[in-house]
C-alpha cells in the first residue's frame, strides 16, 4: 500500500481528523508547548542531521502547527495562500530580487 500525500488543507482535515479530539482535551496552552517541544527537536536535528529523524522532525513540526491552526478555526491552506501569493510582497517578483540581509 502507497503511502499517501497530501496538500495543506487535505492534511489539516486529516490531522484535525485522527488528532482533534484529544487536541480540543489538551487545548491551545497544551497544543502549543507539543508544537514548542518539537520545534526544539528539529533544531536539534538541524545542528546534527545524521543522530536525528531530520525528516521526521520537519512532519511533526508541520502537524503540531496544522493542530494549533485547527483549534483556532484557522484555515492555515487559505491563509498561506492570501499571505503568500506566489510572489515576493516587496519586490513583486518570483524568484524574490530583493536584496539579501546578512
Amino acid at each position: 500500500m502507497s503511502k499517501p500525500t497530501f496538500d495543506l488543507a487535505a492534511f489539516q482535515h486529516h490531522i484535525a481528523t485522527t488528532y482533534g479530539a484529544k487536541d480540543a482535551q489538551r487545548g491551545t496552552a497544551g497544543t502549543f508547548m507539543y508544537f514548542m517541544e518539537e520545534v526544539g527537536e528539529l533544531a536539534e536535528a538541524l545542528r546534527e542531521p545524521q543522530k536525528h529523524d531530520l525528516k521526521g522532525e520537519f512532519a511533526d513540526c508541520l502537524a503540531w502547527l496544522v493542530s494549533l491552526a485547527h483549534l483556532a478555526e484557522v484555515d492555515l491552506a487559505a491563509a498561506t495562500a492570501a499571505k503568500y501569493p506566489g510572489l515576493c510582497l516587496r519586490c513583486g517578483q518570483t524568484p524574490c530580487a530583493c536584496e539579501s540581509k546578512p
